[in-house]
């Protein structure tokens, strides 16, 4: 019997737009004969329907446009249901689910709400769990567990909601411009901004916090932006090969990451094999520290000196397939339905994984 795998795209964030064309290619290649797919759509506003058309209307964001293919459903924490609980025309009806695969970037899809409803209901999730995913989307405490590991981070201070700009003045002083505001939790370089002056902090203030409560503000680190992909859990991991951000403009902005207007992206990085090695052994690092599993990008820097530098974790990555996560492990052979059919069975092998363990 096929198993069922939820796909779930769409929710309330910002980042909405880059989770359709995500899940189009996620459901495009995954295989459906061997997995019954059930993609979950989730609107803006927070609405859940199970979606029953076809999969270009997800791209270009029709799908809602037809209510007779969007039926509502959501996801119980009901172990019993172990899946979707779907209002049909006779009542509720329950569809028991092996797997969820959220395909959800930013906030309510990629911090670790769904994640935890996922675990609450005993239903296995493709991609990190939800302490990992929560830890990732806070920059702040994710940098302050990799430093206390020995991994080096950018001189950073938080900004916590209601500080004055005068106080936000004074925490700023031990750090050296130029300086990155950003939103603690948040994606795709969505409300940063890279200031030189202190003239210009207020507005930086201003645009992160239309995106959250508390922000980061990190000093720049010279260099370039580098990652690596990684698959798997503990010590069973696979590492793509490292990329390399080469900038013509002020930084890897929203705008760059999906036009790359004035910027390029090389892949593989244009080091030498002993520091594409140390950049994967680092990444594989804070993986670990992070608790990730199944999935995740870690974005790193490299410095002028060889010095490698934490940024970010993205537990959720872009999934298209010209995004820089499959790009990465096409550089060690693998297809992008390869990389589904990989972090699937990951999920589906996990809680039986436990059990071994457990017994034995």
């Amino acid at each position: 019997m096929k198993k069922s795998i939820a796909v779930l795209f769409g929710g309330c964030s910002s980042e909405y737009m880059i989770s359709l064309k995500s899940a189009y290619a996620v459901l495009s290649h995954t295989d459906h004969e061997k997995y019954k797919i059930i993609p979950v759509g989730i609107t803006k506003d927070g609405r859940w329907f199970r979606y029953y058309g076809e999969y270009e209307n997800i791209a270009n964001d029709t799908w809602t446009e037809n209510a007779s293919l969007c039926r509502a459903a959501f996801l119980s924490p009901d172990r019993g249901i172990h899946g979707l609980c779907e209002l049909t025309e006779t009542g509720p009806a329950a569809v028991r689910l092996d797997a969820v695969f959220p395909v959800l970037h930013g906030r309510f899809g990629e911090d670790g709400t769904v994640q935890g409803l996922a675990e609450l209901a005993g239903i296995p999730v493709v991609g990190c769990g939800c302490l990992s995913s929560a830890l990732n989307m806070d920059k702040y405490r994710a940098h302050l567990l990799a430093q206390a590991a020995g991994i080096k981070v950018p001189k950073s201070v938080l900004i916590s909601e209601g500080v004055s700009l005068s106080e936000t003045e004074k925490q700023i002083e031990r750090l050296s411009y130029p300086l990155f505001v950003k939103p603690l939790r948040g994606g795709s370089s969505l409300g940063i901004t890279k200031i030189t002056d202190p003239k210009e902090l207020s507005a930086a203030l201003r645009t992160a916090a239309a995106y959250d409560s508390e922000l980061i503000i990190e000093e720049n680190v010279e260099g370039f932006e580098t990652g690596c992909a990684i698959l798997g859990r503990g010590s069973r991991l696979t590492c793509g090969r490292a990329d390399e951000i080469e900038l013509s403009c002020f930084f890897f902005d929203y705008t760059q990451k999906y036009t790359q207007e004035s910027a390029r992206i090389h892949m593989p990085a244009r080091v030498d094999e002993q520091t594409e090695k140390r950049i994967q052994e680092t990444a594989k690092k804070i993986y670990r520290i992070l608790d990730c599993g199944g999935f995740a990008r870690v974005d790193l820097f490299l410095t002028p000196n060889g010095e490698i530098v934490f940024n970010e974790v993205n537990t959720i990555p872009g999934f298209t397939e010209v995004s820089r996560f499959p790009s990465m492990l096409s550089g060690i052979g693998m297809g992008y339905g390869q990389i589904i059919e990989t972090v699937i069975s990951d999920a589906l092998e996990e809680p039986e994984a436990k059990i071994r363990n457990l017994q034995g």
